[in-house]
């Protein structure tokens, strides 16, 4: 089976991730990445075994690797962004999926994760018989400290921690039972916040939620910030590159919107471009283009967003999932980062509550269509001869604009799915648009 998808390899633990799977991932990982792999892993329970496979790879061909135990995602990158003898990294997670799956992301030398076309290069030695070192050739293993602590310093450098310190907040902080228990509190003990923990002790087998931070797996978050009086609420995923906010008033707030109140402050200061991809809310382009930045879109994946900030030297970018990029820090996404800044943000600029409030709110459906894979492109193109005379965005699918919203067209990359997502500020508008393409795609794939 295909075990890579839009962002690393996912699968169930020893089913589809067997210890002979990750060991030939190891292989490939060491032959690509060269000579010293930078390795950490998330809190679940098969990661121990994979971590055993996956190194046994990497040393097996003559690389050494730098074990840096467990980490959110970005601390990794971190660390590999900053020590020029670290040639790659491994991060054994599987984000956001549940307990049973893990997964493999991977890092270039740069920090930066693997682009497409790097994994399609590790896909191709993983079908293949790879040659193994000589023994006095094999790679060694070191353990390395102070990961945690180098990767909390950047953040804090990269605040203003003094103001944080001084408005003595409270913020209520959902860890999923994940990497970031090893960070996250060491940061807001750092920055003189009062933290109120929920799922703060990394277990992979029988976590306090499911860790993909949706509003019905942050019911107890939410009760937790309006009982205590708490300035803030978060939730990461469980490998700490994604946070997802709560106001004070326990209120979920939608990854487009937290997205679009961080442009606006960063753009305060420091005018520019924001990177988001194409299926972002148009709210993020309305309050871009309102503080005097430019919105650049791209195809939907965390990778894309990365590239697009580079390309374009961009002051911010971001996703709709709680996925936010500050380049001055790390050009990656990065949950205690997005934290960290967003203290800052409600500091200064008042409430998160009260920011919302000033925003127009868009409502959004989303919706698929079954689709093999070899109709895709003749799907696609349908919708792009039927948006003629509209106003088009086709770097991902197509994206069609209408006066009072607009519709996202695009093919799934891992499955044979093809999804609609409608948005508008009238809800029932939204649902009657997405209704009309997923029956008008039905009917096309039945002729």
């Amino acid at each position: 089976m295909t075990l890579f998808g839009i962002n690393g390899v996912r699968g169930t633990a020893n089913r589809d991730l067997t210890p002979d799977v990750a060991l030939q991932i190891g292989k490939a990982v060491g032959l690509t990445y060269g000579k010293r792999v930078a390795l950490a892993m998330d809190a679940r329970d098969s990661s121990e075994m994979l971590r055993s496979a996956v190194s046994a790879g990497i040393m097996s061909v003559g690389s050494d690797i730098v074990d840096l135990g467990m980490l959110p995602t970005p601390a990794l990158q971190h660390y590999v962004m900053r020590h020029d003898d670290i040639t790659g990294g491994v991060v054994i997670t599987a984000s956001h999926n549940p307990p049973e799956h893990n997964g493999f992301k991977f890092i270039g030398p740069d920090g930066v994760e693997a682009t497409r076309e790097d994994e399609a290069a590790l896909e191709d030695f993983c079908s293949v018989e790879i040659k193994t070192a000589s023994w006095e050739d094999i790679g060694e293993l070191y353990h390395a400290t102070g990961a945690a602590e180098a990767y909390v310093d950047s953040i804090v450098s990269n605040v203003d921690a003094d103001a944080i310190r001084a408005a003595r907040l409270t913020v209520c902080i959902d860890l999923a039972n994940g990497a970031t228990c090893v960070t996250t509190p060491m940061l807001l003990k750092r920055l003189g916040v009062r933290a109120l923990t929920i799922d703060a002790d990394p277990q992979g087998e029988t976590p306090g939620r499911t860790s993909e931070p949706t509003e019905e797996n942050l019911t107890l978050l939410k009760a937790m910030v309006r009982q205590t009086g708490a300035d803030l609420g978060a939730a990461h995923d469980a490998d700490g590159d994604r946070t997802i906010f709560i106001t004070s008033e326990g209120e979920y707030v939608e990854g487009d919107l937290s997205l679009a109140i961080m442009a606006r402050y960063i753009l305060k200061d420091h005018h520019g471009k924001v990177i988001t991809p194409v299926s972002s809310s148009q709210i993020v382009e309305d309050v871009v283009e309102s503080s005097g930045g430019l919105v650049k879109y791209t195809p939907v994946g965390s990778h894309m967003v990365v590239k697009k900030i580079e390309e374009n030297h961009a002051v911010f970018g971001g996703e709709e999932n709680g996925g936010m990029v500050f380049p001055e820090h790390q050009n990656c996404r990065d949950g205690a980062m997005a934290l960290a800044k967003m203290l800052e943000c409600v500091v200064k600029a008042g409430p998160l509550s009260e920011q919302i409030a000033g925003l127009e709110r868009y409502h959004v459906v989303k919706d698929k269509v079954v689709c093999p894979d070899s109709r895709k492109r003749e799907l696609l193109d349908h919708f792009i001869d039927d948006a003629m005379g509209y106003r088009t965005e086709t770097v991902d699918g197509v994206k069609i604009y209408f006066d009072d919203g607009w519709v996202l067209l695009r093919p799934s990359t891992t499955e044979e799915l093809f999804r609609v997502y409608s948005e508008s500020k009238d809800a029932a508008l939204a649902q009657e648009r997405a209704d009309g393409y997923v029956e008008d795609a039905t009917r096309f794939l039945e002729q």
